[in-house]
């Protein structure tokens, strides 16, 4: 699974959305930070976009999305964005868990 891949996609999703003018992201000391510049009519709707184009470019695979609100300055939106592997148990320890994976 390419990670760089499902970015691009999901930056190709958000800058196609109406009232995003740009959408890009970069890496800072290895966390990557999502930079968006919206208009005035889409500063409500842009968490649910993120949330809408992270799911696309995720279908399909085990990934999760996590969005943290860093900085807003006018019409310019800064977000630690992350696409992370959730961390399951892949055995059976014994111990009789309510998550163990025998139940599923």
């Amino acid at each position: 699974m390419d990670v760089d891949l499902i970015w691009k996609n999901f930056i190709d999703c958000l800058s196609q959305r109406e009232g995003i003018d740009s959408a890009h992201w970069r890496k800072v000391a290895g966390i990557p930070f999502l930079y968006v510049s919206v208009s005035d009519a889409a500063q409500g709707s842009l968490h649910y976009e993120i949330k809408r184009c992270a799911g696309k470019a995720m279908r399909g695979k085990r990934l999760h999305a996590e969005t943290v609100s860093v900085r807003v300055s006018g019409n310019d939106h800064v977000f630690r964005h992350r696409f992370y592997v959730p961390q399951e148990k892949m055995f059976c320890c014994g111990n009789l868990c309510p998550d163990c994976i025998r139940f599923r």
